[in-house]
C-alpha cells in the first residue's frame, strides 16, 4: 500500500513537473480563467498594501507610546520640582498638569490606534491569508488539471492497440477526477474572493473612521471627543499602570 502511495505521488510529481516546465517554455498549453485570476492578482497586491499599512500602524504605535512614557516622566519632574522651588512652583505645577493631560490623551490614543493595528492585522494575516490558502490549493489543482488533460490528449492521438485503449480509460478516469477537483477549487475561491471583498469594506469602514476620529481629536486636543470615540466604538483602556507589553501585545 506504501509503494502504491509513493508510486501514484511520484507519477502525480512528473506530470506536474513536465506540465510547469512546458508552460514556462511555452511549448504546452495552459487553462487560464482570466477573470478569477485578475482578482487573484489584485487580492495578492491589497495584501502587500495593507501590510506596509499594518507596518506603518505599528511604528506608530510604537513611538505614540515612547511619547507617553515620556510626556509622563516630565510630568513627574515638573510635580516634584513644583514641591521643591516655592519661587517656581505654580509654574512647575501648571506644566506638571499639562503633561498629565497629554499623558492621559495619549493612552486613550494609544487604545484606538492598537484596536485599528489588531482588526487589520486579522483581515491581513487570517482573512486574507485564509483565501490564499484557498488560492494555493486551486493553482497546484489547475496545475494537475492540465498536466492530465495534455496526458489524455497525446494518448488519444496514438495507437488503439489493447493496452493504449486500458490505458486511455485509465487517463480518461484520472482526468476526470483532477477536473472536478479543479472545477470545485475554481468554485470555492470566487466564493471566498466574494465575501473577503465584502468583509474588507466592512472592515476598513469602521477602522478608518476609527482611526481618523481618534487622531483629529488628539491632535485638536479635544478629550471629550478623544473619549467618545473610543465608546463608538466599543474600545475599552488597559488599566493605568499596566506593564508597556500591554500596548503592544497583539503587535
Amino acid at each position: 500500500e506504501k509503494f502504491d502511495i509513493v508510486k501514484k505521488w511520484g507519477i502525480n510529481t512528473y506530470k506536474c513537473t513536465k506540465q510547469l516546465l512546458s508552460e514556462r517554455f511555452g511549448r504546452g498549453s495552459r487553462t487560464v480563467d482570466l477573470e478569477l485570476e485578475t482578482q487573484i492578482e489584485l487580492l495578492r497586491e491589497t495584501k502587500r498594501k495593507y501590510e506596509s499599512v499594518l507596518l506603518l500602524a505599528r511604528a506608530l504605535t510604537a513611538h505614540l507610546y515612547s511619547l507617553v512614557q515620556t510626556q509622563h516622566a516630565l510630568g513627574d519632574a515638573f510635580a516634584d520640582l513644583s514641591q521643591k522651588s516655592p519661587e517656581l512652583q505654580e509654574e512647575f505645577g501648571y506644566n506638571a498638569e499639562t503633561q498629565k493631560l497629554l499623558c492621559k490623551n495619549g493612552e486613550t490614543l494609544l487604545g484606538a490606534v492598537n484596536f485599528f493595528v489588531s482588526s487589520i492585522n486579522t483581515l491581513v494575516n487570517k482573512t486574507m491569508e485564509d483565501t490564499l490558502m484557498t488560492v494555493k490549493q486551486y493553482e497546484t489543482a489547475r496545475l494537475e488539471y492540465d498536466a492530465y488533460r495534455t496526458d489524455l490528449e497525446e494518448l488519444s492521438m496514438g495507437p488503439r492497440d489493447a493496452g493504449a485503449v486500458s490505458r486511455l480509460d485509465a487517463a480518461q478516469s484520472q482526468f476526470q477526477s483532477h477536473k472536478d477537483k479543479y472545477e470545485k477549487l475554481r468554485a470555492d475561491v470566487a466564493i471566498k474572493l466574494k465575501f473577503l471583498e465584502e468583509n474588507k469594506i466592512k472592515v476598513m469602514h469602521k477602522q478608518l473612521l476609527l482611526f481618523h476620529n481618534a487622531i483629529s481629536a488628539y491632535f485638536a486636543g479635544n478629550q471629550q471627543q478623544l473619549e467618545q470615540t473610543l465608546k463608538q466604538f466599543n474600545i475599552k483602556l488597559k488599566t493605568p499602570g499596566t506593564e508597556k507589553p500591554s500596548w503592544l501585545e497583539e503587535q
